[in-house]
């Protein structure tokens, strides 16, 4: 098993690593899904259906959009 590692900027932002574009075959503009499971997270190269799905579920989210919501989650 090989470890990659990459820190976060100041908007939550990282780069990801050279080691992991080249085994996913990422090129800049590609999208990324991240797997969730407990403590576990596993990072691919998204699917046309992932993509679809997120942008299906963004209409949804609007009700999280306001000053207040981004203050008191700035911390998370």
């Amino acid at each position: 098993m090989q470890t990659a590692i990459s820190k976060l900027t100041k908007k939550y932002q990282a780069t990801v690593p050279k080691v992991v574009r080249k085994k996913l075959k990422l090129k800049a503009g590609d999208s990324v899904a991240f797997e969730i499971d407990n403590n576990s997270i596993k990072i691919r190269k998204a699917t046309p259906i992932d993509i679809e799905f997120s942008l299906a579920l963004v209409p949804t989210l609007s009700e999280w959009e306001s000053q207040n919501d981004d203050e008191a989650y700035n911390d998370l």
